[in-house]
């Protein structure tokens, strides 16, 4: 039996299973709204919601595409005992979810959020290029024009701050400084490098997918690509990346504990930039426009 954790409508998910069904697979989605109970059955775990009951030793595979398996708790009036039992409770999912991802899997639940700086060092070190960065609390340093500012970690969205808007954060360049004598929470500044096109990657177990993104000849996708032009659409075409950076893509991803991932990077003259990673990002695109069949590759796998 195949898991799939993912979230309510997600897209990719839903054509990865239309996979499965052809295979004629078994398999089990779980929605990011489902709060689970965990149960024992003859010595047996498992764990139900009012949409899904399995055993967890009948899951053969897990993919975690987005969401969390979450859990109901149980509650005692008597603090002292809560906070015990709410002890005990936490080890019980955590064991649960483990046991889960020790099984062959796709990424995982666990270790989803990467964090930026890590992902960065762990590149230099498997010898890909990166854009020269500085943490500072001040635009002192800064260049302007000529640097940009993007956010340390994931990516986020201001959900419910900003009215007609996605709330996404997108990779802004710096045009002007703020007061000198004013600091600011630290932030994550990167030289702004002059692109020929963009590359996304998709890695799956040691294979990689690429395609080319020509975004630089569009002032609303030069800087940051995710701000669509629907009226006018970037030409994207399937790209090769060399060998040795596909090894160091390889290398990066074992150091990161991540078997499936989207990767960025930036063509600039000869030189291939590599600016992050996001172990559940977007790869649905690229498989269509590529004829990559993304999808039935990870079907195949679990």
């Amino acid at each position: 039996m195949i898991l799939i954790i993912s979230q309510n409508n997600e897209i990719t998910t839903t054509e990865v299973i239309k996979w499965l069904l052809k295979l004629g697979k078994s398999f089990i989605r779980v929605h990011e709204d489902e709060i689970f109970d965990i149960k024992i059955n003859e010595k047996r775990i498992y764990i139900e919601s009012p949409r899904n009951c399995f055993f967890i030793d009948e899951i053969t595979s897990v993919w975690y595409r987005r969401g969390g398996l979450k859990f109901n708790r149980l509650h005692y009036k008597n603090e002292a005992i809560h906070l015990n039992m709410n002890e005990y409770q936490h080890w019980l999912e955590d064991y649960v979810i483990k046991v889960l991802e020790s099984k062959k899997h796709i990424n995982k639940q666990s270790n989803s959020d990467i964090n930026k700086l890590i992902v960065l060092e762990e590149a230099q070190k498997a010898g890909l290029d990166i854009p020269p960065y500085f943490l500072a609390d001040n635009t002192n340093d800064v260049i302007l024009k000529k640097t940009i500012i993007k956010t340390i970690g994931g990516n986020p969205r201001m959900e419910g701050i900003l009215k007609d808007s996605s709330g996404m954060m997108y990779t802004t360049v710096i045009k002007q400084n703020e007061n000198e004598n004013e600091n600011f929470f630290i932030t994550f500044f990167q030289e702004k490098i002059e692109k020929h096109f963009e590359i996304r990657s998709f890695y799956l177990n040691g294979k990689v997918w690429s395609i080319a993104i020509f975004s630089q000849n569009d002032d609303q996708t030069k800087v940051d690509f995710r701000k669509y032009n629907d009226e006018k659409p970037n030409r994207k075409v399937p790209y090769n990346l060399p060998k040795n950076i596909e090894q160091k893509i390889h290398q990066l991803m074992q150091s990161l504990d991540l078997n499936s991932g989207s990767l960025d990077f930036i063509k600039s003259d000869s030189q291939y930039y590599f600016l992050e990673v996001n172990s559940v990002g977007q790869f649905l695109g690229m498989s269509i426009l590529c004829n990559y069949l993304l999808e039935k590759e990870i079907a195949e796998y679990l």
